[in-house]
């Protein structure tokens, strides 16, 4: 952050105390807005976003309702975790696992907020998966879980959309999680605490899904150090943490809803 008390010269004893706190203000007004990425007019255009000032972007203010939301960044690819939630495990009846299960999504397969995600041919099962994403912010390799906090820009809601008929057919998981429109996230990227944050997944209204993240069996430190362990980790990269216990089918019509403590709610909508 720009040290925004070099801007002028101190005038009086007290400037120095006066920058302080100009810096403090900033960095809080930091913590509490969000990162979005928008369409207005046609152009792409990314700013941040509270609910007391709405969006700010290259100085201009904007009402949410007047522009189209985007998903919040373009990562590269989608690190997912399977099975990371303690009592998902035993709802399935698993053992935990030793060590994370990860696998990817395409980024083709990105939805924004809003838009509708589609029930492919070939399905007759698709399923809900709410998480909390872990967006990151800076190349990250070999990074150690204590270091990891210093490579997340911050965190968003994730619906991991799965045919899972699809995943029971092939016996493993890459067609029935890779669809176009299988990875909505958004509705921005919000700075919280990943250790305890309420996360929730509704169907048409109807709490489905209804958990914690301290239920994780691995934390967002770890998943940090194991997957940059694996693999480098680039600017905008989305980590998906696992779902809770509740996965259910959607149907088409269906309206579905993510919502995670601190960062709001992704909705999306099932094509008819």
């Amino acid at each position: 952050m720009a040290d925004i008390g070099a801007a002028r010269p101190a005038a009086r004893g007290c400037a120095k105390d006066e920058h302080w706190l100009q810096r403090k203000e900033l960095e809080l007004k930091f913590e509490v807005e969000m990162i979005v990425r928008f369409m207005k007019d046609g152009r792409v255009r990314g700013g941040s976003y509270s609910e007391e000032n709405g969006i700010v972007s290259g100085g201009e203010v904007l009402a949410l309702e007047d522009v189209e939301l985007l998903a919040p960044c373009q990562p590269s690819k989608i690190v997912c975790v399977g099975l990371n939630y303690t009592e998902h495990a035993h709802e399935l009846k698993m053992e935990l696992p030793s060590e994370p299960i990860l696998f990817l999504k395409p980024p083709s397969a990105i939805l924004a907020p809003g838009k509708e995600i589609v029930y492919p041919p070939s399905s007759q099962q698709v399923d809900y998966e709410g998480e909390l994403g872990v967006v990151i912010g800076k190349r990250c390799k070999d990074v150690a879980a204590g270091e990891a906090e210093k490579y997340i820009l911050g965190y968003t809601c994730f619906n991991d959309v799965t045919a899972r008929d699809l995943q029971r057919k092939d016996g493993q998981w890459t067609r029935a999680k890779s669809f176009d429109t299988f990875a909505p996230f958004g509705p921005w990227i919000a700075k919280i605490d990943p250790s305890n944050a309420a996360i929730q997944t509704r169907v048409n209204g109807r709490v489905m899904q209804k958990s914690s993240t301290s239920d994780l069996i691995f934390g967002v430190p770890k998943l940090v150090e194991f997957i940059s362990g694996v693999m480098t980790l680039e600017p905008g990269d989305v980590i998906a943490t696992g779902t809770p216990h509740g996965v259910g089918q959607l149907q088409k019509g269906d309206v579905v809803e993510v919502e995670i403590e601190g960062i709001g709610v992704l909705r999306n909508t099932i094509a008819l």
